[in-house]
């Protein structure tokens, strides 16, 4: 038993020989087909469009950023005040809205490209356009910062593309908040108009009442021959003077009545008499004309500097390089196996 093992031992190791032998009769074929692989991954490599990539980052406007749209609002306005939340929100709903990366395409990418790459239907276009731009939240600790990336042939249009987008949704965003804006002070004035031109009815038609319970007290005077008031002294004429705006409004006489009645029929107007119509003038008067310089509001901040890449992100050319080199000397070994391993399966066939 022991020389059997012996003799299978040596079996092997004769056997391994044979495949060293015959595997190093065949380098010729090996490193051929090595170096048709490294060949092959080079041009691969260096002749395949590169990718290049870049990102821009945003974050939050600061409450100074804002400062100019809350301009009328706030405790006692019955408007709300917009806090940074409120207006990044905004921001952030454009910023991930399939609309805006239309207005990209048709404004940025289409010009851009020659007519030779107007390849497929435009929808097809935006399709290729749409998968080189991406935004995404950049850490789940802080749920306010975003990047935008995009990922193209040319480094220029990666910039290029990331500026143009992070700004085209700040300018929609801002359009839309200070079109909020400006309906909320359309209302809140119009608001105030109404209610000023109440008041000033209402005063109208007071006045309007006043003449005509003056007018019946000056009958009642004339009738009783009363021109001017009479002299009452004591706790009576406490009573009676409190009465003289009542029922007792005869009790002026008939000359205070004649002249109260004409004043107040020549008075061309009521607004000097109403309690608070200036201040509610005012008011209507800033609400209609209330305008806030858009280039006084940021909606947005970018955070860091966009650069230039200067390095594509594909093709990886060193890790090519390897995998080229270790497929072609693997199917070198192979075919070399495979030229060693067939005659023998050839004589052993025979000799059976």
């Amino acid at each position: 038993m022991v020389n059997d093992r012996d003799r299978l031992i040596e079996s092997d190791e004769m056997d391994l020989t044979d495949l060293y032998k015959g595997l190093w009769k065949q380098k010729i074929l090996i490193v051929l087909c090595t170096t048709i692989g490294l060949l092959a991954a080079a041009g691969y490599a260096w002749y395949v469009t590169p990718t290049y990539e870049t990102t821009f980052y945003v974050q939050p406007p600061t409450q100074n950023d804002i400062a100019n749209l809350n301009y009328g609002r706030g405790e006692g306005t019955g408007l709300p005040v917009l806090t940074v939340k409120d207006v990044y929100d905004v921001y952030l709903k454009h910023l991930q809205s399939e609309a805006l990366r239309r207005d990209l395409f048709e404004s940025v990418y289409l010009p851009g490209i020659a007519e030779s790459q107007r390849i497929g239907s435009q929808n097809a276009m935006f399709g290729r356009f749409d998968r080189s731009l991406a935004v995404a939240l950049t850490s789940k600790e802080d749920l306010t910062r975003f990047s935008i990336i995009a990922t193209v042939p040319n480094p220029n249009d990666a910039v290029k593309w990331v500026t143009a987008f992070a700004v085209m949704a700040g300018d929609h965003a801002k359009q839309e908040v200070l079109g909020n804006i400006k309906s909320d002070a359309t209302i809140k004035a119009n608001n105030l108009e109404r209610e000023i031109d109440r008041q000033q009815s209402s005063s109208r038609k007071e006045r309007e009442d006043h003449i005509v319970q003056l007018k019946e007290a000056l009958i009642i005077a004339r009738s009783i021959g009363l021109e001017k008031p009479p002299v009452i002294k004591g706790e009576l004429s406490a009573e009676v003077s409190v009465g003289m705006d009542g029922s007792l409004m005869y009790m002026r006489g008939s000359k205070a009545l004649e002249a109260e009645i004409d004043n107040l029929q020549k008075r061309q107007s009521d607004d000097p008499f109403i309690s608070q119509l200036r201040q509610k003038q005012e008011r209507l008067a800033f609400y209609r004309t209330l305008d806030i310089d858009p280039a006084s509001v940021t909606v947005f901040r970018q955070d860091g500097l966009v650069e230039l890449p200067d390095q594509p992100i594909k093709p990886r050319k060193l890790l090519i390089l390897v995998l080229g080199l270790v497929v072609g000397f693997g199917f070198g070994v192979f075919l070399a196996l495979v030229r060693f391993l067939l005659p023998e399966k050839t004589l052993s066939q025979s000799s059976l």
